[in-house]
């Protein structure tokens, strides 16, 4: 019988973070009898990622759950929100998250897999699942946990004796590098790694009560994680507890909706978990209000009603626009959270999810290469990394129901045109205690056909607004943004705000089914220009040339490293002059027979050449520094008749630009020299093996040695 296969990094086979092979591990653990110690993830200071506290009695203990409490489970009966309640760590928005994922089974068991016990085949070792840029990672941790004066220092259940929150809190602590990288955070960063959706934000004032209520419950139903916080006007109201006791600048759960019924009509309720486990929300419909003493029991029971402090409660849709700013959504499909025309009766169904298709890339904004930084940077925006977007269909070539051609009729031109969700999120920024977020964007162009498949240079970002964007750059881990367009074919950019910010990020591009989905990554300037010519010989350097060697060369008639370094610095400007070293490369670069010395027509080709470089230069010196952007290589090298892809540029720059910012004129000199002669190398060549990947392979393979 044939062994069914699955996609690395896919949920039935993913990727073992730092090669530890949970089930490897277990085996090893019951066979020789002991419990399970991660090296990778010590129990100590580093790990905590925090400075440790001079005070002895708040000494930090790493203790296994059956040596905290005797009575310690995994999983008490079921899990539900209460089994999360916030410890002496800013990590509310991931245990938000973490309280929205309990009420989906289906996406629980995913993050948290079956069949772990302490007590049954335990072994103290555990494993859990997070989605990261794409793939599905394992994370494997032993069950010690930091403890100060007997309880756990961190995340822990209300009845003190379940385990489970802690050692997820454990493990993504491990994936992202410590505890202390957990503090401060979005809520959409947890959401999306727990489920690999799509994280939207929704200001609570886009929507009327009723409107509002009807989209979170249809969000709900598709199995979207929900939260909401009301926004700080400073760091200082962070934390404070308004009259009706709600925390602000805090991360709260939306874990259900309801309509209750009572004497005077319905009331449309959400209902909210405070991840703190405590300090509730004290307004109409909370937990003691009198609002409830107007509702039948059976209808109390019904909602699961609890007069009790664990940081749940009920809130109507009217004070909950009034008093919070912002829903937190993600979904795994990448549904709009509520359409124009979304009806407002709470009875009316919610609508089918629709049908995407995915495409997702992995790259890196490479300083001197391709970390262009926005447009405020015409010279270097175009060199960020482009990606080919092809939509041959609109949205309105799939098949529709009568009622639908009806709605598609009212809004033709929306029907004509696709609709793209991109997503543009930056890679490993959280590092330890510190969190570096860089400013990012992504930019939409619609391309003309008749540079379609072409790499898109300075010129045509120069005069094109894009069509679409995520907005203004932001220091966030994920930037989205849906939008409509006419079929055609686009790139889109991905950028930092400032060049020379070295990052990697993952983009990743839905498309409604119907949609051609050609999206594709290309390399810019992946050709290599076959003429190397060197400009005609200048009459003034043929005299300058006769004359030099006629005064200093010798018996042999020939200049040597020194004599032609005077020559050519008496013809460059002073600023651009060359050392001794790089006259030395330049004459190694003729055909001299191994000697260092150079004949008459030798060098007044040279001479002329060193003279074209120079103008060359000066066109790229926009600043008179006497030196080079790393951005006008390509560019410059271009203008002296060598073209080659983006890898080749950058190796050559990490090569001649000695991993500065900046170029001096002998480093382009050096640079066209070395180009020359390897050109020269490759076409002399006669062995087909050598030239069978082209050019640009054959230089990468001569520059990486």
């Amino acid at each position: 019988m044939e062994t069914q296969r699955f996609a690395a990094g896919s949920i039935a086979n993913p990727v073992q973070f730092r090669d530890q092979h949970y089930v490897a591990l277990l085996d090893a653990c019951v066979k020789s009898g002991s419990l399970f110690s991660d090296p990778t993830f010590a129990p100590d200071q580093s790990s905590i990622g925090m400075p440790t506290d001079p005070d002895p009695k708040k000494e930090i203990k790493w203790l296994r759950p059956k040596e905290i409490s005797t009575n310690a489970v995994f999983v008490e009966d079921t899990t539900c929100t209460t089994d999360i309640c916030q410890g002496q760590l800013g990590d509310c928005w991931l245990l938000a998250a973490l309280s929205c994922l309990t009420m989906h089974p289906n996406l629980f068991v995913k993050v948290v897999p079956p069949n772990q016990s302490l007590t049954e085949s335990y072994a103290g070792i555990f494993h859990f699942m997070f989605w990261q840029y794409g793939e599905w990672v394992e994370v494997v941790v032993d069950d010690r946990l930091p403890v100060r004066g007997g309880r756990l220092l961190f995340s822990y259940s209300c009845t003190r004796n379940e385990y489970w929150s802690a050692l997820v809190e454990k493990a993504y602590a491990k994936l992202i590098g410590s505890y202390g990288s957990l503090k401060g955070g979005n809520i959409s960063e947890a959401m999306e790694d727990f489920t690999g959706g799509i994280a939207y934000s929704l200001p609570v004032s886009s929507r009327a009560p009723r409107v509002m209520w009807k989209a979170l419950s249809d969000a709900l139903s598709r199995g979207s994680l929900l939260s909401c916080f009301i926004q700080a006007s400073n760091y200082l109201e962070i934390g404070t507890v308004t009259a009706e006791g709600l925390v602000k600048g805090h991360a709260y759960a939306i874990t259900d909706t309801d309509t209750v019924k009572k004497p005077a009509g319905e009331a449309l309720l959400l209902r909210l978990r405070n991840p703190w486990g405590f300090v509730e929300y004290s307004g109409p419909w909370s937990d003691k209000s009198k609002d409830w003493d107007d509702v039948d029991a059976a209808e109390k029971k019904r909602i699961d009603l609890k007069n009790s402090e664990d940081g749940e409660f009920w809130i109507n849709v009217e004070d909950f626009n009034r008093l919070f700013d912002t829903v937190e959504l993600c979904s795994v499909n990448p549904d709009p959270i509520v359409e124009e025309d979304t009806p407002t009766d709470p009875d009316s169904p919610a609508d089918p999810p629709s049908a995407w298709t995915l495409s997702s890339h992995k790259g890196s904004w490479v300083s001197g290469s391709t970390a262009g930084g926005s447009c405020s940077y015409p010279r270097s925006f175009w060199k960020n990394p482009q990606f080919q977007l092809v939509l041959a269909e609109h949205d309105g070539d799939i098949e529709m129901t009568p009622e639908e051609k009806k709605v598609a009729e009212k809004q033709k031109k929306k029907a004509k045109q696709c609709t793209v969700l991109v997503e543009l999120l930056q890679k490993d920024r959280r590092k330890k205690e510190k969190i570096n977020f860089l400013h990012i964007a992504f930019h939409i162009y619609r391309v003309p056909p008749k540079l379609q498949g072409l790499c898109l240079d300075q010129s045509f970002f120069s005069f094109k607004q894009p069509v679409g964007s995520s907005g203004v750059y932001q220091p966030l881990r994920a930037v989205w943004r849906e939008v409509r367009l006419d079929p055609g074919n686009y790139v889109i950019l991905a950028s930092t705000s400032s060049p020379n910010q070295p990052a990697e990020f993952f983009l990743r591009i839905y498309s409604k089914t119907g949609n051609n989905l050609g999206t594709q990554d290309f390399t810019c300037s992946t050709g290599f220009l076959m003429v190397m010519s060197m400009p005609p010989v200048l009459p003034e350097d043929r005299k300058r040339v006769q004359k030099t060697f006629d005064e200093v060369a010798g018996p042999d008639d020939k200049l040597n490293a020194k004599e032609f370094m005077k020559l050519v610095n008496s013809v460059l400007e002073k600023d651009y002059q060359l050392p001794l070293e790089t006259c030395r490369q330049i004459i190694f670069g003729e055909e001299t027979g191994g000697r260092s010395s150079l004949t008459r027509e030798q060098t007044e080709p040279v001479l002329t050449s060193l003279r074209s470089l120079q103008s060359i230069f000066f066109k790229f010196d926009q600043d008179s520094s006497g030196t080079m952007s790393p951005f006008e290589l390509s560019l410059a090298l271009q203008a002296a008749g060598v073209q080659c892809d983006g890898q080749v540029i950058q190796l050559l720059w990490e090569r001649f630009g000695s991993g500065e910012l900046h170029l001096p004129f002998h480093g382009f000199v050096t640079c066209v020299t070395r180009l020359r002669k390897l050109f020269a190398l490759y076409k002399s060549d006669s062995n087909p093996e050598v030239k069978d990947g082209g050019i640009n392979t054959w230089l990468l393979r001569l520059l990486t040695v």
